[in-house]
């Protein structure tokens, strides 16, 4: 008989498709640590902010630039003994607002003495603070305020929108000269979220005067979620990636002539 070309694949075990686990054994082992890894890293970051960070969202534009109205905050737990000049907190006081946090600038604590103004700055302790995050072209105060000796555990604070902010200068008149007391600081800004506009800048101009805060961990808690969500897509994704490798190696194998 005269030769002919047949083309014959390779048997497949059971007469159908394999519905076993596809890809090596270490492959399958290595993604399913991934996953689990993942997972630990995805939940616990957010466990861990969900243990130090609260949401605010800030109802006015008193703090315009730095955060508008309407804008979403997280702020981390802070006892009030942590806060240091320059810090954005939120508080609670009666004196200003019934039932609702203040979002507000320390810009002087216990023992300093603050006034205003000097060639247009702001004055504690005698220095001229520089207040990069002020509306460009406005004045640390539209009005002169009488010099305040902030007693011990008390803070004084500030609008970054001094024109329309409710602030300490507008409780002068009260028994406490406008100060709240560190008590009251229920949290520290950190970043604004919604619009993502990222972790607020520490303020330098108040670094002559002692220590400024830490940043929270706010940037490692993102990373955390950010790295345990890849680990757990990547290792997920492992089983269908080997899947379609080993059907593209399957090939028809040609007999010889018979």
């Amino acid at each position: 008989m005269g030769g002919e070309s047949t083309t014959r694949t390779a048997p497949r075990s059971g007469g159908g498709t394999s519905s076993g686990p596809v890809g090596s054994r270490t492959g399958q082992r290595l993604s399913g640590l991934a996953v689990a890894l993942g997972l630990v890293l995805f939940l616990g970051g957010f466990a861990w902010g969900a243990l130090l960070y609260r949401p605010y969202t800030v109802p006015t534009s008193s703090m315009s630039p730095t955060i508008a109205a309407g804008d979403r905050v997280l702020a981390q737990r802070v006892d009030g003994a942590e806060v240091r000049r320059g810090d954005v907190v939120v508080f609670t006081d009666k004196t200003w607002a019934s039932n609702a946090p203040v979002v507000k600038r320390v810009v002087a604590v216990g023992g300093d003495t603050v006034s205003c103004c000097t060639d247009g700055k702001l004055t504690v302790n005698g220095k001229q603070i520089e207040e990069p995050y002020l509306p460009p072209g406005t004045l640390a105060e539209i009005k002169n305020f009488p010099t305040v000796k902030v007693p011990d555990g008390r803070l004084f604070l500030l609008g970054d929108e001094r024109q329309g902010s409710l602030d300490s200068t507008a409780h002068l008149t009260d028994a406490a000269q406008g100060t709240v007391a560190r008590s009251a600081v229920k949290a520290r800004v950190d970043a604004v979220v919604w619009p993502m506009k990222g972790m607020l800048k520490r303020p330098t101009g108040f670094t002559d005067l002692g220590a400024l805060s830490e940043p929270g961990p706010l940037g490692t808690i993102g990373w955390l979620i950010v790295g345990g969500a890849v680990l757990v897509l990547g290792g997920g994704a492992y089983g269908p990636i080997a899947k379609r490798t080993g059907r593209r190696r399957t090939r028809p194998e040609s007999a010889g002539a018979r």
